[in-house]
């Protein structure tokens, strides 16, 4: 009994001393992680570039991240003779129909709003046409919704006239005034009766004006309403749209 007393004591020392020295190897390999001026461990998150507002965004190095993303930065003032040109050359893209140049040309810092001889700007004109795609390039780079081309008319008016649904849709979203009245005394409604043929499509386009608020009720020169004119040329589908409001 002795004897055994004698092992179990032997054997408790032995059991401390190995736990000493497991608690001095994990001191050990605490001490091996990477502090000041030493390289990181392999197996540690990487690291996260923070940027600050208003400056340029570094490239991140392997293994960052970024927690901001770059903004476009603003092209250059150009002088007065080159943004002109500029200019034109974006009218010209934009009556191509070119999406693609039309959006390099804004990217190079073209004005959207700036008009050729005869007062069509880009978005006028996208808006006139019904060409969608160059429109709502012009309507994220600022083009002015009140501007008005050389009938005194905004891009709705036209665009009402020639029946072109979708783009009265975008431009109705985008703010265009329904109740313009151009230089010849006609509403966007007024051209969508009087200069089409009052078929389906321009049975939407009145539709459409009529839920974004515009007053059937304008006269025209001649002193008729746009219900009077439906009316007088027998566009009878029209004739009850307006009616039932």
């Amino acid at each position: 009994m002795g004897r055994f007393r004698t092992w179990r004591v032997a054997s408790g020392r032995r059991r401390l001393a190995v736990l000493a020295a497991a608690g001095g190897m994990a001191a050990f390999l605490a001490g091996c992680q990477a502090g000041p001026g030493q390289p990181e461990r392999l197996d540690s998150p990487p690291s996260t570039v923070h940027v600050t507002p208003g400056t340029p965004t570094a490239i991140p190095s392997a293994g960052q991240t970024t927690d901001a993303t770059p903004m476009a930065e603003s092209p250059p003032a150009l002088p007065p003779e080159a943004q002109a040109e500029l200019d034109q050359r974006l009218i010209r893209a934009a009556k191509a129909n070119d999406a693609a140049a039309v959006a390099e040309l804004i990217r190079a810092g073209g004005n959207v709003n700036a008009k050729d001889a005869i007062q069509d700007s880009a978005f006028l004109y996208a808006g006139a046409e019904g060409f969608n795609e160059v429109l709502q390039l012009t309507l994220a780079a600022g083009a002015d919704v009140r501007s008005t081309n050389r009938f005194g008319g905004t891009a709705l008016i036209p665009a009402s006239e020639h029946g072109h649904v979708d783009t009265v849709r975008i431009l109705i979203a985008a703010g265009v005034p329904v109740n313009h009245v151009n230089n010849l005394g006609w509403t966007a409604m007024q051209e969508a009766i009087l200069l089409n043929n009052g078929g389906p499509r321009q049975q939407d386009v009145v539709r459409q004006l009529l839920d974004a608020g515009a007053d059937p009720g304008i006269r025209d020169p001649q002193g008729r309403t746009a219900l009077e004119n439906a009316e007088r040329l027998g566009f009878v589908e029209i004739v009850a749209l307006i009616r039932g409001r």
